[in-house]
Formats: structure tokens, C-alpha cells, sequence
């Protein structure tokens, strides 16, 4: 099953047989295939319940890889991949464009509301990442806490997410590079007859991300040199805006503050959620860190605090330099200094944007196949993306993957079809990863009595339920109040009941979450509340997305992690075999 043993030489890394892809025994014919298929229903069930643990996942799953990722990363590193993955196309795009169609000046509470959102999901992200420092990020803490078909799920989510994220923010790079040459943002873009919305064709987004995804394939600790010099860089544009903006604001701006209402707030808010969605790309390089307990808390929440605090100053600035009717959708800032006199300054920010984006998209091809990989590594899709490169230390068939994908979408793809779809799909994983972080808490196998793992799941299903209802509500009747005082108890009870009547079943070693469980049931009532803020079309897309990763599972990635996990435990018994032979002697 790809497993490289002591005495086994190793193969080359370029290789294109069969049993490089399809190397699982439903795959070897067409008998073993339908075999396979009529097995579905027995499958699935054993996929549903199975969960893996810390060790596989740490140890086990790493040997699908043939080789060793490069332990090269400090938390300094993390930092700086901190702010290089997630100040870019979010900040200097989405804000002008939520701030004109959505949320007008209130565009600020818009990011207070997402920031607060996405502090509670790193929260989680890094008490999971310092304990189960893999590759695989939140696709391998949900194998572990919520199962097989939960994290196949997750992990479909996730490959949508990072290939539409991907191609948004090259899109985007194109729009201020054009502003940057002192022309209109659809300039350089090739108009063709097709939809609206598909109709404008880019190939500099395409040639972007084959460069970002050539220098991260070479090495990760030369990525991050590079991350670092392009990320102060783009520190000093930042600081230049915040500053330069405040000294030409006019408060009257700020007048009406709400002219969308206060609906408008957190429609903006789940749109420009999409500015945070970098952070969880560091989850992924605990397997590259030299020391996850002590670099990765301090690199995930130290930048995400600092980010968070620059997002608010930045679109506050926007806000009272111009009227929000008057903010340009595609190069919001660069127009906004325009109109109050700075013409050159337009240039200074088209360049700061243009390298955020670009160390966003440099991260991004350093982050997202680091998923990829582990997920190759469960065999949920092939093996073969799971492969190490023995020189570079680098996943360089996961990284094609993604870019090649996220190029195709780039090329034809506007940013609005995008950044929907793109939100949708982050708030699904961020929810998952709280509920996965009460799970870890409260429900350990064969240890938590069947009362208590009842009581939790009634616990969790309420705080679930009552969240999608108050988002509902929120939805239907903006401007009520009566629903909430029955779906808010509802939620408070939930989160209570396992508070007082559910036992702690671990405790971090190193670091955890603090509040628990009151900080993970608040993150999926906000990512929840966030989704139903989202308009029709965007689930629309996303339900269709996950219809064709069902039959994705269905016909391929049932069967294969089916089989890789009969073969582990095959293995796990011949080796337990092989010691008791030993103990016992000839």
C-alpha cells in the first residue's frame, strides 16, 4: 500500500504505473471493481463510525509519503507565513467591494464581526496543531475525532477551498497590476462572448501561479525568505495607509453608517470572512516545525491578533476617505487616494496589494498541498499526490494538483462568483473543527461511558440546531426579536448541559483552548450564523459541489480508504504476530 520498508530501495519519484495511482485492491480489475461497488452499503457503514487516532496519523500515515518533509520552521517563520497567507486580495479588494454593495461605513463592524469569528477558529486550530502536528491540518483532526466520512467531507471542502481561493486571489492580482500600469482593472483581462461573470478570460493569473507554485515546489526554507522580504514590504504600504488615510478622513463620510442596516453588517461579514482564511494553510507546516508546541501558538495567534486589529484600522481609513457610494469595487484604495489628491499614492498601494497577493499566493502553494498530501496519504485520493520529492522535501505532485486546477478556474472565474462559493465552503471546515474540538474534549473511545458520549451528541445537536435557527430567523425577520429568545436559551442549554453534565475526557499536554466549552459552541454559532448570511447562490454552487464529491465517494473514495484501512490493520497483526513469535522463541 505504498508502505516503504528498511530493506525495500526506494523508487524513483517521477513514476506514472497504475499501482502508483490505484494501488488498493478494489482497483486492480474490473471484477474487484464491482466487487467493490456491491460492497458500498456494508463499506460506507464501516467508514461512517471508524476513527483514527494520534499515532496513526503522526507516524503511520507520514510513511505513504516515501519521504520526510524538512523540519526548517521557527515560530518567526510561522509569523511572517502568518500575515504573508492572509493580508491580500480580502483587505484591498472585498473591502471596497462589500463596503459599496453591503455594508457601507459599517464595512468596520463587518471585520470586527469576522475577525472575532475567525480568532475563535484559531483558537482551535492551534490547540489541535500543537497536539497533532501533521501535514494534514484539519482533514487529520476530524479523521480523528469525527471519522472516516466526516473528514472525507471536509477534505472535499478543503481542495475546494484552497483551488478557488487560489484562483480569486491571482484574479485579483491582475486587477491591481493593471492599476499599477495606470489602467483600467479589466484591462489586461481578454473580453470574450461567454457568460457574464465567465466572460473575461486571464492568463496573468494563470502565469502568477505557476511562478509562486515554481518557488514553493524548490524549497520551503527558501519560501520563506522570500515570504519574509515581500511581507515587510508590504507592512510599510499597510502602515502608510492606515496613516495617510486617517490624516485625509472626513468624518461626514461615516454619514449614514448603516444605509444597508444592520443585515447588511453580516452579509459583508461572511463575505470578507475570506480575508482570514489564510491562517489555517499554518496548521499544515507542524510537520516542517522545529518545535509545534512552543512555535505554533505563538506564530497562528500572534500575527491573527495583530491582522485582525490591521483590518479593522484599514477599512476604517477607506471608509472615511470616501464616500462609500463613491468606492471603487475592484481597486478600492488606490482609487480612494486618487480622489483625495494622492495620484501617486495609488501607485505605492497598487504595489503593496500586488505583494500581499502575491505572498498570499506564494503561502498559499506552500500551505494547501501540505493538505493535499495527507489526504493522499488516507488514499481519499490517490497516492501518488501523497509523494514527498527526496531532494527538495517538498510535496511536488500535490502542489501541480492544485495549481493546474486553480489556474483552469483563474483563467475563466470572477471574483464575486469566487469569493461566495469560497466562504461557504471555509465556514463549513471552521465549524467542523469546533465541533471536532468538543468531541477531542469530552469523548475519548472506550473510556466515555455511553450516558455521557449520549448526552454529548444531544448537547452539541442542539447548539447546532439552534444556531442554524437563529441564523434562519436572522435571515427572515432582520428586524425581529421574538425568535431569538427561544433559539438563544436553546443554544445557552446546549453549551451548559455538557459544561455541567459532561465530564472532561483529556486535557491539553501543552496548550488548549481556554473556555471550553464555551468558545468552540460560540464559534459554531458565528460560523453557522455567518453561512446563513450568505446569499442563494452561493449554496446553491456549494450544494452542487458537494453533490459531485458524494459520487466522488461513492465510486472511488469509499473503496480506496476502505482498503487502506483493512491494510493497516492487516499490517498492525503481522507485526503483532512477528513480537509474540519472537517473545515466545523457537
Amino acid at each position: 500500500m505504498g508502505e516503504v520498508g528498511d530493506n525495500v530501495q526506494p523508487r524513483s519519484y517521477w513514476r506514472w504505473k497504475k499501482q502508483d495511482f490505484f494501488p488498493e485492491e478494489s482497483f486492480q480489475n474490473w471484477g474487484t471493481y464491482r466487487f467493490a461497488l456491491s460492497q458500498a452499503h456494508h463499506r460506507f457503514k464501516d467508514r461512517l463510525i471508524s476513527r483514527s487516532n494520534d499515532a496513526e496519523e503522526i507516524e503511520e500515515l507520514r510513511k505513504q509519503s516515501e519521504n520526510d518533509m524538512k523540519r526548517c520552521l521557527t515560530w518567526w517563520d510561522l509569523t511572517w507565513f502568518g500575515f504573508g497567507s492572509v493580508i491580500g486580495a480580502g483587505i484591498f479588494v472585498l473591502t471596497g467591494q462589500e463596503a459599496r454593495d453591503h455594508a457601507g461605513p459599517a464595512i468596520v463592524l463587518s471585520y470586527v464581526a469576522s475577525g472575532v469569528s475567525a480568532m475563535l477558529s484559531v483558537f482551535c486550530y492551534t490547540e489541535f496543531a500543537v497536539e497533532i502536528p501533521v501535514a494534514g491540518g484539519s482533514f487529520a483532526y476530524l479523521r480523528i475525532e469525527l471519522g472516516d466520512f466526516a473528514a472525507f467531507i471536509t477534505a472535499g471542502n478543503i481542495l475546494l477551498e484552497s483551488i478557488v481561493g487560489t484562483a480569486a486571489v491571482a484574479r485579483s492580482w491582475t486587477s491591481y497590476f493593471a492599476t499599477l500600469l495606470n489602467r483600467q482593472p479589466e484591462s489586461l483581462r481578454i473580453h470574450t462572448s461567454l457568460t457574464d461573470g465567465y466572460n473575461l478570460l486571464d492568463p496573468i493569473a494563470v502565469a502568477v501561479l505557476a511562478i509562486s507554485a515554481t518557488i514553493a515546489m524548490i524549497s520551503t526554507r527558501k519560501t520563506s525568505y522570500f515570504n519574509w522580504i515581500a511581507s515587510a514590504i508590504n507592512t510599510v504600504v499597510i502602515v502608510f495607509v492606515i496613516v495617510a488615510g486617517f490624516a485625509h478622513a472626513k468624518t461626514s463620510n461615516l454619514t449614514p453608517f448603516l444605509p444597508f442596516g444592520a443585515k447588511g453588517i453580516f452579509q459583508a461579514a461572511a463575505i470578507v470572512y475570506f480575508a482570514y482564511g489564510g491562517f489555517d494553510n499554518i496548521a499544515t507546516m507542524a510537520e516542517e516545525t522545529k518545535d509545534p508546541a512552543r512555535d505554533i501558538p505563538l506564530g497562528l495567534l500572534g500575527s491573527m491578533s495583530i491582522i485582525t486589529v490591521i483590518y479593522c484600522l484599514m477599512a476604517l481609513a477607506l471608509a472615511m476617505m470616501q464616500k462609500y457610494t463613491d468606492i471603487d469595487r475592484n481597486a478600492a484604495y488606490s482609487v480612494a487616494f486618487q480622489s483625495v489628491g494622492m495620484k501617486w499614492a495609488k501607485y505605492l498601494v497598487a504595489l503593496g496589494a500586488l505583494k500581499g497577493m502575491t505572498t498570499v499566493l506564494l503561502v498559499g502553494a506552500l500551505g494547501q498541498p501540505r493538505y493535499v498530501t495527507h489526504i493522499a496519504r488516507a488514499h481519499m485520493i490517490p497516492p501518488w499526490f501523497a509523494l514527498v520529492h527526496p531532494k527538495t522535501g517538498t510535496p511536488i505532485n500535490a502542489t501541480l494538483l492544485i495549481t493546474i486546477l486553480a489556474a483552469c478556474i483563474a483563467l475563466f472565474s470572477s471574483l464575486d462568483v469566487l469569493a461566495g462559493l469560497l466562504s461557504v465552503s471555509t465556514l463549513f471546515v471552521f465549524m467542523m473543527m469546533a465541533v471536532a474540538l468538543l468531541v477531542r474534549r469530552y469523548y475519548v473511545k472506550e473510556i466515555t461511558s455511553k450516558v455521557n458520549l449520549i448526552k454529548l451528541v444531544i448537547f452539541i445537536l442542539m447548539i447546532i440546531a439552534s444556531s442554524m435557527a437563529t441564523a434562519a430567523y436572522w435571515g427572515l425577520t432582520p428586524n425581529g426579536w421574538v425568535g431569538y429568545t427561544i433559539t438563544v436559551p436553546i443554544w445557552f442549554l446546549g453549551t451548559a448541559g455538557i459544561s455541567l453534565f459532561v465530564p472532561q475526557q483529556r486535557t491539553p499536554k501543552v496548550w488548549g483552548v481556554p473556555l471550553v466549552p464555551w468558545f468552540p459552541s460560540l464559534s459554531i454559532a458565528a460560523n453557522i450564523f455567518l453561512m446563513g448570511s450568505l446569499g442563494s447562490k452561493s449554496f446553491i454552487r456549494f450544494g452542487i459541489c458537494s453533490i459531485v464529491m458524494l459520487l466522488y465517494y461513492v465510486f472511488f473514495g469509499l473503496h480506496a480508504t476502505y482498503d487502506m484501512a483493512h491494510q493497516q490493520d492487516k499490517l498492525k497483526s503481522m507485526k503483532v504476530d512477528d513480537n509474540i513469535k519472537q517473545n515466545v522463541g523457537p
